[in-house]
């Protein structure tokens, strides 16, 4: 039997990023809704049937790939919240590899552009968004992390369920 729960695909960070960015949410996102810890999203809805095909495709790559240079760019205020901007010109190009393969899977969302960030805030005041960008401007500067894998999760309305891990091991 096949599982119609969509899937999202995350990127794995290391583990000094992923602690930080961590942190932050923990501090700054709505504790109501704060069900997932700090993630940077490639894909929002995969079909869930599709989960061996999207499983041999990302061991395949993984597999091939080393990991990848990221650079935690700065703060960029998302009107109701506040994201860690994310550059990486490998990471841009592994999602793009994976969007052109999939294009007939993806979804309006998933076809937009892409533009790497992790969420620290979200769902709060437009006030207290502006209040935490300014805060965080001043006091967390950019650093460079790295890219360590793939991570697959079923999504079922709730918090994530992991379908898969995959790390970069060229």
């Amino acid at each position: 039997m096949t599982d119609a729960a969509p899937l999202i695909l995350s990127l794995a960070l290391d583990p000094a990023s992923q602690a930080r960015l961590g942190q932050l949410r923990q501090a700054h996102f709505p504790p109501a809704r704060n069900h997932l810890p700090a993630h940077l999203t490639l894909f929002h809805a995969l079909p869930g049937a599709a989960l061996p095909e999207v499983g041999a495709r990302l061991a395949a790559l993984a597999a091939a790939t080393a990991p990848m240079p990221l650079r935690f760019a700065g703060w960029r205020g998302l009107g109701r919240g506040v994201a860690c901007a994310v550059a990486s010109p490998p990471l841009l190009a592994l999602r793009a590899g994976l969007a052109g393969e999939w294009r007939d899977w993806l979804t309006p969302q998933d076809r937009q552009g892409f533009r790497p960030h992790v969420t620290v805030q979200n769902k709060v005041a437009p006030e207290a968004a502006r209040a935490l960008l300014t805060l965080l401007e001043a006091r967390v500067p950019p650093w460079a992390g790295l890219g360590r894998g793939l991570l697959l999760w079923h999504y079922r309305g709730g918090p994530w369920e992991a379908a898969g891990e995959f790390p970069f091991t060229a």
